[in-house]
């Protein structure tokens, strides 16, 4: 093998400290020679007596020395290296197992890697696939816009398909995938229906053979998609349906103040009038035939008609009304007024010497909190014993007009009611202070519906409130409410809601406490005397057997 530089290099210093020491012998037996011929000198100091070697001498046992550390220094270098090399060795053993132990986790965090590279490979079709969507229909618009065509409601409808396909792709590209994303699909399947709703209908345009009346096509169509879910209380309003439906919720609204229905004959009849409204301040009675409104004749007319192209489409405030009642026919003028509807009644009873607060509620409208409050607090500071809500004939309303109402008779530690839906369940608590401590009875019937359950449900089962009457109609679902953009409305279902304990009152209602079922006298003549219903509750909180 050959020598590596550091022994070559010990080698050159080794010979060259053996001429050295040769060459000093030499220099040593010159000098004894001469001191023979020579006398010594006195020296005052023996011990500097000794002889000193001549300055090459000391010249080269300096370089003798130096190069004897320049040794020592090398091999200690070389021990260094050696150390270092078993000491690389060493970590690399380490490493090498280390290496192996990890072996396993690093093979499945490729394979989840190339998972997720599969995964946003698919991805990136679909978004293909929405991108090409909406390209198709932004060349259909600009189509329908050179040939002019199509009317205005057909190209907002387009224009929305193109905006929801459009959020729809946007917000794919922020979406973060764990595993295999199954709303990719069903979107996908969205867009492929949607391109061929747009072609069926293209088509059936371009090729009937007749007139066609566009609107009416594209209402039918979304009325058809709402009533397709087979829920009863999902689908679209009619006009007046719809108008009546936003008045009754909303509790305020500008008008007469009459309420109208068709006969068999297309008449059109007053079956009710709004307290504190133009029309009850007039001679105007339920049953009364409206012949004609500011000079428009009604007969035949529905009622959906009336109130869009008379009451409405007019914008006119001021009506002059022929009517006929009993055959007599008579003229009066009505101008439309603000009108506040009034969910809420009250009154007080006296039995057995007990003072029995009384409070009507008959929909729960965006005012009927407000109406509810004040009444219940001016009989609190009448003071009573004991307190009837009569919830009979109510249908519902919102749901978080009834959540406050709730809350004025319970703290916040108790539940009023439960949500249910795709996400899960969800509980409601009250938001009052106090939990009241004063009897209460609920008056309930078969259509005693939706909101009105969910006082029945809370107050009997937080409160420990007693339900007399029937059973409730039923109704455990919650709606929302939106508007198309040509002004239709409609409702569809979000969720459900249930009891605090967790019970479905969907198509079972609430059982009552004592079941108490309405005398065939109220009837006939609905006074309270008859009202056998009430009757029992008054009569309960009383202490008083009912007979």
């Amino acid at each position: 093998m050959p020598k590596s530089g550091e022994s070559k290099k010990s080698e050159v210093v080794e010979k060259k400290q053996k001429t050295l020491e040769k060459n000093q012998k030499i220099d040593v037996e010159k000098n004894k020679k001469s001191e023979k011929k020579a006398k010594p000198k006195e020296i005052k100091n023996e011990k500097s007596s000794k002889a000193e070697p001549p300055k090459e001498v000391q010249k080269e046992n300096g370089n003798i020395n130096k190069e004897s550390k320049e040794k020592k220094k090398v091999e200690k270098i070389a021990n260094e290296k050696k150390k270092m090399l078993e000491s690389d060795s060493k970590e690399k053993s380490v490493k090498s197992i280390e290496k192996k132990t990890k072996k396993a986790p690093f093979l499945e965090d490729s394979l989840e890697e190339e998972k997720q590279e599969r995964e946003l490979e698919s991805q990136k079709k679909d978004w293909d696939f929405l991108i090409n969507a909406k390209k198709s229909i932004e060349k259909r618009q600009k189509k329908i816009a050179l040939k002019k065509e199509f009317q205005t409601l057909e190209v907002v409808v387009l224009v929305f398909l193109t905006c929801f396909i459009s959020l729809i792709v946007g917000g794919l590209i922020g979406i973060k995938f764990k595993e295999k994303n199954t709303v990719i699909g069903d979107i996908e399947i969205a867009g492929e229906e949607i391109q061929d709703f747009l072609k069926d209908y293209n088509y059936l345009i371009e090729n009937y053979y007749g007139d066609i009346d566009k609107k009416e096509l594209l209402n039918t169509a979304f009325k058809s998609m709402v009533d397709s879910l087979g829920d009863s209380y999902s689908g679209a309003l009619d006009e007046s349906t719809s108008n009546n439906f936003d008045i009754e919720l909303k509790g305020d609204y500008e008008g007469l103040g009459i309420e109208i229905i068709n006969d068999s004959e297309k008449n059109i009849l007053i079956y009710g009038i709004i307290p504190n409204s133009p029309a009850s301040k007039a001679d105007i009675k339920i049953g009364d035939k409206l012949l004609m409104v500011n000079g428009t004749d009604l007969s035949g007319m529905s009622t959906t008609d009336f109130i869009k192209n008379v009451v409405k489409g007019s914008g006119a405030t001021e009506f002059v009304i022929a009517l006929e009642r009993d055959g007599i026919k008579k003229e009066i003028t009505l101008k439309k007024e603000a009108i506040t509807l009034e969910s809420v009644s009250s009154t007080t009873y006296y039995e057995n010497g007990k003072r029995i607060a009384y409070i009507k509620v008959s929909i729960f409208a965006e005012n009927t909190y407000s109406q509810f409050k004040n009444t219940l607090s001016k009989l609190e500071s009448e003071g009573f014993e004991s307190l009837i809500i009569d919830l009979r004939d109510n249908s519902g309303g919102h749901l978080s007009t009834v959540k406050n109402m709730i809350s004025l008779f319970l703290d916040s530690s108790h539940v009023i009611y439960q949500t249910e839906d795709k996400k899960g369940k969800e509980k409601v608590y009250s938001s009052g202070k106090i939990t009241k401590n004063y009897p209460i009875v609920i008056v309930g019937n078969s259509m005693s519906a939706s909101a009105s359950e969910v006082m029945i449900g809370a107050l009997t089962e937080e409160y420990g409130a007693i339900l007399i009457g029937n059973q409730s109609f039923g109704k455990g679902t919650v709606q929302e409410l939106h508007s198309l953009t040509n002004g239709d409305e409609y409702k569809f279902t979000t969720k459900k809601w249930l009891t605090p304990k967790g019970n479905w009152v969907h198509n079972n209602g609430i059982k009552p406490n004592v079941e108490v079922t309405l005398s065939k006298d109220y009837y006939e003549n609905p006074i309270q005397e008859n009202d056998n219903q009430l009757r029992t509750a008054i009569n309960y909180l009383a202490g008083v057997q009912y007979k």
